[in-house]
């Protein structure tokens, strides 16, 4: 699943860098996300595998404050660049004949920047929050990661503070976002029923298909781990939960992206046939010279 997550969301980013075609908004942030994803599994899995077939399995107080700080950093930026995402398919479907002069080169890296800046700004203060607490008893923290729930658990003073800071800026950060997709979504699917044209809705519906897949498979997993009462809080059914937003979601990103975006899948096509060409050149032991030269007369 990790070699899937890796591979799957560096392909997506050299996909859409190699080609002329995918250098919309939309592309944009697509990119950003794959970059996210890759970097948000990486933060978790490698440790977590290592961990797998160890017989000491430990982490430095240093370190499980390292990997909760970027955990949770690109979380809530992928979180906020989920909303940043459905402003602009937004604007693509709500103001086609304007979307280039709304989604500027200049507003696209405004939206990126305050997604990076809010979602490690939360982590700090999440992650400052957490470890000014004491930890006593075993310091066994059950989990395969450095995540808040369990190590509240491990706490020996009053967390009522902490959970209540926590619910706060999880809130603020999840309920934000999905408010902007909301309202987002919204006028997308007032101005798709309005449309006359049978193929415009279907266009519309396979541009933000992949996207919308994407926010609920993320939001519906966060949202139930972190803003759910501790009365009803199971580690064991957070472990679950966490396998599916650290391991399954960033696998599933760039395959739902590839599978349901036709330019997607036509640069993958082209990509293939290039590699293939490429391949066979080597094989034959021509020269890449003539390779090139002849490859470009087809």
């Amino acid at each position: 699943m990790y070699l899937v997550t890796v591979f799957g969301n560096l392909g997506i980013i050299v996909l859409i860098l190699t080609n002329d075609h995918l250098q919309s908004p939309m592309y944009f942030f697509l990119l950003n996300l794959a970059f996210i994803d890759f970097w948000y599994s990486s933060a978790i899995t490698p440790k977590m595998l290592a961990d797998l077939i160890s017989a000491e399995k430990s982490i430095s107080y240093l370190g499980c404050a390292c990997q909760m700080y970027f955990f949770i950093a690109l979380g809530s930026t992928e979180s906020f660049l989920l909303a940043a995402m459905a402003i602009d398919r937004y604007a693509a479907i709500c103001n086609p004949l304007h979307y280039l002069r709304i989604m500027t080169k200049e507003k696209c890296l405004k939206l990126l920047s305050g997604s990076y800046f809010g979602g490690f700004l939360h982590s700090l203060i999440q992650t400052c929050n957490i470890f000014r607490l004491s930890f006593c008893g075993s310091h066994q923290i059950d989990h395969f990661l450095c995540d808040i729930p369990p190590l509240l658990k491990l706490s020996c003073m009053d967390t009522s503070t902490n959970e209540f800071i926590l619910s706060i800026f999880a809130s603020i950060v999840a309920v934000s976002s999905v408010i902007i997709i909301v309202i987002s979504y919204t006028s997308i699917l007032r101005a798709v029923f309005r449309s006359r044209s049978s193929q415009g809705r279907h266009r519309a519906f396979s541009t933000c298909g992949s996207h919308f897949i994407c926010v609920i498979l993320f939001y519906s997993t966060i949202l139930f781990t972190y803003l759910r009462p501790s009365s009803i809080y199971s580690l064991q059914q957070d472990k679950i939960i966490s396998v599916v937003y650290t391991l399954v979601i960033p696998m599933l990103n760039p395959l739902i992206y590839s599978l349901r975006n036709r330019e997607m899948k036509l640069a993958l096509k082209n990509f293939k046939k290039v590699f293939s060409f490429i391949l066979g050149c080597v094989k034959e032991e021509t020269s890449y010279t003539g390779c090139f030269y002849k490859f470009s007369f087809k």
